[in-house]
This record gives C-alpha cells, structure tokens and sequence, in this order.
C-alpha cells in the first residue's frame, strides 16, 4: 500500500479512537490532541519527534503559564495582557534555543496557545486545583496528540509498502 493511503486509513481510524476517547474517557480538548498530533509529525516523527514534540509543546505550556499567571496577578487589563504575552512570545523565540527544543518554535507556540484556549474554554486559573487545572490538561492532551501521532506513523508505515513508489 502507497504510504499516502496507509497513513489515510491510520490517521482517519486513530482521529475517530482519540474523538471518542477525550468525549468519554479522557476528559481533554481533542483540538489540543490534534495539535499535538501535528506537532509530532511537523518536528520529523518518530522516537526522537515525540520526545522533541513533547519537549517544545511542554515547554509552551510553561511560558503560557506564566504568561497568564503575570496577567493574574498584575491585572487583566488589555494592556497587561499585551505587555505580558508579548513578553511570553520573546519568551518563545528565546527557548526555541535551548538544545531540546532548538529550532522548532512553532511546537513551542502551538504548546502556548493551546493553553490559553483550554484556559478561555475551562474559564479556570492557572492556579486552579487537580484535577481541572488547564495546564495540566493541556499537557496531558499533548501527550495524548504525540502518542496518537506515534501510533499513526507505526501503523502507517507498518501498512506501507517499499516496493510501490508513491505517484
């Protein structure tokens, strides 16, 4: 099977497993999983594109966190906010040069505003206790989003075959 089909069919049965699993189970925003599941794949897949995927999402995760936790305790005023992630996207950019994240700052990023979403849909602090809190849960829902693109890419490549060349 062409590698095109077989990452078709692993993508398309393993989005409907984590659809199901984060409304049932997992209570995480699926969009976040499947930003995740982005993120592994854009930073190059396999072992080492889920560690570094995890490593820069995480790593947005923090900076976001301590973005809105200055707004927080500063005061949510449109200016503090301003002041605040624009000091968070320096932030970024900065991190994306620490050798387990070099280079990738859109995983970094995509880590950062999934959390500011989770915490806009939560309407919950970052100081909000076990087991609601939005950072937490974006974490969890990032981990979850690299392991449904591990998962994919195996299977897919497992499907693959190298005898037909991809058209």
């Amino acid at each position: 099977m062409q590698q095109s089909e077989a990452y078709s069919i692993s993508i398309g049965v393993l989005g409907g497993v984590d659809v199901f699993l984060t409304a049932t189970v997992i209570p995480v925003p699926v969009w976040v999983t499947f930003t995740a599941w982005a993120s592994f794949f854009i930073v190059g897949g396999g072992t080492r594109g889920f560690v570094k995927s995890i490593a820069c999402n995480i790593t947005g995760i923090i900076i976001a966190a301590l973005s809105l936790l200055a707004i927080d305790l500063i005061g949510a005023s449109p200016i503090v906010a301003a002041i605040c992630v624009g000091i968070g996207s320096a932030g970024m950019v900065q991190a994306s040069k620490l050798p387990f994240t070099h280079g990738i700052t859109p995983a970094i990023v995509w880590g950062f505003s999934q959390t500011v979403g989770t915490v806009a849909v939560t309407g919950l602090s970052v100081t909000a206790p076990l087991p609601n809190n939005p950072v937490l849960i974006a974490i969890a829902a990032m981990i979850l989003g690299a392991i449904f693109g591990y998962l994919s890419e195996a299977w897919g490549n497992a499907m693959t075959s190298s005898l037909q060349p991809e058209k």
